[in-house]
Order: C-alpha cells, then sequence, then structure tokens
C-alpha cells in the first residue's frame, strides 16, 4: 500500500506540474508554445480551458488524498 501511494504521489505531482504549465496565463505561458494561442482565438478555448481546469482540480484532489495516505501510513507505522 505505501508503495502504490508513493508511486500515486510522483506521478500525479508530475501531471499537475504539467498541467498548471498548460493553463493559458496573460503572457501566453507553455500553452502558446504548442499553438494554444493561436487556437483559443480561433475556435474559442472556453470549453478546452474548462476541461483544463477539472482535470488540474481532479488530479490535485488525487495529489492531495496521496499525501495524507502516505503521511498516516509513516505515522501509524
Amino acid at each position: 500500500m505505501t508503495l502504490f501511494l508513493q508511486i500515486m504521489l510522483i506521478v500525479t505531482s508530475v501531471l499537475l506540474v504539467l498541467l498548471v504549465l498548460l493553463h493559458r496565463a496573460k503572457g501566453g505561458g507553455l500553452s502558446s508554445l504548442f499553438g494554444g494561442g493561436m487556437q483559443s482565438n480561433l475556435a474559442g478555448s472556453s470549453v478546452a480551458e474548462k476541461n483544463l481546469d477539472r482535470m488540474t482540480l481532479f488530479v490535485m484532489a488525487l495529489w492531495v488524498i496521496s499525501i495524507v495516505g502516505v503521511g498516516l501510513l509513516i505515522k501509524i507505522g
């Protein structure tokens, strides 16, 4: 169980960093590097941005759950 939670913590940490970097900021950010800036102006990225927000919140919830789980396992064991 500890190994699973530690692997989940590492995977969710990397995913969370990538998802946060993909968000469109005022200056363009990393999302405009991959063509997200032009696509958002042409196609209207409100749905894509909402989906990215939802994915970020979901991964963040998994990240918090894995941190709490690892902390409890360290405290108990």
